[in-house]
């Protein structure tokens, strides 16, 4: 018996469902019941019969998951599958700046822990930020965390200011406005599509600003047939898929996430043999944290 049908024995065996983030590994994303962005799949959590739920992706992705679903078992199958941004701002932190700003709401990328969407008031995904940021009064004081190249995005789009906190994501710093110039030059056909967490000369320089998920159905949509592709690079292969007759180039192909490719088929295997790692949320936090979830999924 194959790896593949290994994992798709243990899978029946487990009650178990698989899900995995546009970032990850082509074999993954293959392996998958549903490939996603952030929006996608907390969606998609909400919405599973399975005991068991897999989630190929990282930390706070699988935290987002289990606090959806108490009831069931989350697995993550490489327990250091972190994210760098989302550990840029801890929960006391964001209450020493909520402190500071009494009368503020905060909204958070959903690229954070647990602990800091229970100290806020609205999560969001880079797909629904700029909508419900709109659901506030524009008086209202809004702190946005962690990200503050998508928050800057969103203040732009509304035209409001935002107290912002410094964070940011790695693999989208590699990202710059030359590129996009010299891309453009080699490939003049190509529409340029970028992800918001990218730095405001990028997303200024690029056509769209777009979610994983928005530049996927935007390449479905478009009559151009040649794109250059802002964000990390895992993202090439659903595109191509959905896309099959259209081209798809990177805008920097070191644009790469190492902890979103830390997940492979055999540790899918292993996580379903051993039912490792499994993923778990304190009551308390994991309450708090579910109302601004569910805000999130409400207004977006």
């Amino acid at each position: 018996m194959n790896l593949i049908d290994k994992i798709y024995r243990l899978k029946k065996e487990r009650n178990a469902t698989i899900l995995a983030h546009n970032y990850q590994i082509g074999e993954v994303q293959d392996i998958a019941d549903f490939t996603g962005d952030s929006l996608e799949l907390a969606r998609k959590a909400t919405d599973i019969d399975a005991e068991v739920i897999v989630f190929c992706g990282v930390h706070f992705m699988a935290e987002t998951a289990a606090i959806l679903n108490p009831n069931k078992t989350v697995l993550l199958p490489d327990r250091d599958a972190g994210c760098p941004m989302a550990d840029m701002i801890s929960g006391d932190q964001l209450r020493e700046l909520k402190a500071k700003h009494p009368d503020a709401k905060v909204l958070c990328y959903v690229n954070s822990t647990a602990d800091v969407k229970a100290e806020s008031d609205c999560c969001v995904t880079s797909s629904t930020a700029v909508q419900i940021a709109r659901s506030f009064p524009k008086d209202q004081p809004i702190i946005f965390v962690p990200d503050r190249h998508l928050g800057a995005y969103t203040a732009e789009q509304l035209n409001r200011e935002f107290i912002l906190w410094p964070g940011f994501c790695p693999t989208h710093q590699y990202l710059t406005a030359q590129q996009i110039f010299a891309a453009r030059k080699a490939h003049p056909e190509a529409e340029v599509l970028v992800h918001p967490e990218s730095p405001k000369p990028v997303r200024d320089a690029a056509d769209q600003v777009l979610s994983t998920g928005g530049m996927c159905r935007y390449a479905l949509e478009s009559a151009c047939e040649c794109f250059i592709i802002g964000t990390e690079i895992g993202l090439l292969h659903r595109l191509q898929q959905e896309s099959p007759q259209k081209t798809f180039i990177p805008l920097n192909e070191r644009a790469i996430c190492p902890n979103m490719k830390k997940i492979d088929l055999e540790k899918i295997l292993w996580s379903l043999t051993d039912m490792e790692t499994k993923i778990t949320v304190p009551t308390a936090i994991a309450d708090k944290a579910r109302k601004s979830i569910e805000m999130m999924l409400a207004l977006g």
